[in-house]
């Protein structure tokens, strides 16, 4: 349960990038044919949803392929060193995160995205956006294919890289039903990403120190009594 909410926080996160949140607006126009002036108007906003679907299946399914393949390999190597090569990472990606180690920051192979818009398919577009983001996001998503390798096999793997794709698809939706106002609040987090990137970034590097550790039972104990605490244990 724990590994499912820091992942779905990690595609939310990965949502506010200054390289994806801008491009939202056009993707939501480019999947539903919607103008990027009428988004947001009455009776646009359920049309612009629907229309967003199979994209963000094409997305979630590039995602979830990657994280049952880390799954995969993870389960392969021994759980104790598997952890210990997880925890590393993740401490690297949680740095390269708050920016004290370099990380492209260019989309890659955009011309994926031409040849998907052309093909006329929101799936193949999803799935190339998810391609094209990747390094952009790859710190967040980096530490997220990490935690998967070291969970117990491929199908555990393919939720938590769902989880993850449902944080990226939430607040995209919700740009789709709501626009001016939902793109308005996350442009104002925006403005704020150096302090979201830090403090994801300590998280993620205390996460990988856990692991590296072995006690990264310490976080799902804590988040089990924060649960009890707030009547929502099992």
């Amino acid at each position: 349960m724990t590994g499912l909410v820091w992942a779905f926080v990690a595609g939310f996160v990965s949502f506010l990038a200054p390289c994806v949140l801008p491009l939202v607006p056009g993707y939501l126009s480019a999947v539903s044919a919607v103008d990027v002036g009428q988004l947001g108007e009455r009776g646009t906003a359920r049309h612009v949803v629907v229309a967003s679907l199979p994209f963000v299946a094409g997305f979630s399914a590039v995602f979830v392929a990657l994280g049952a393949a880390a799954g995969a390999i993870g389960s392969a190597l021994g759980q104790r060193s598997l952890e210990e090569i997880a925890g590393f990472v993740v401490v690297v990606f949680g740095l390269a995160f708050m920016g004290l180690l370099p990380v492209p920051e260019r989309l890659l192979a955009p011309q994926l995205v031409t040849g998907a818009r052309r093909s006329g398919s929101s799936v193949l577009l999803g799935g190339a956006f998810a391609v094209c983001a990747a390094p952009c996001v790859g710190p967040v998503l980096g530490a997220t294919l990490a935690l998967a390798s070291s969970s117990s096999g491929a199908p555990r793997a393919a939720v938590l890289l769902l989880a993850y794709s449902l944080g990226l698809a939430v607040p995209f939706l919700l740009a789709g039903i709501a626009f001016a106002r939902v793109m308005g609040a996350f442009r104002r987090l925006r403005d704020h990403y150096t302090a979201i990137r830090i403090v994801s970034g300590v998280c993620l590097v205390a996460v990988g120190l856990l692991l590296f550790f072995d006690r990264f039972w310490w976080l799902r104990a804590g988040f089990n009594r924060a649960l009890n605490a707030v009547g929502l244990g099992v």
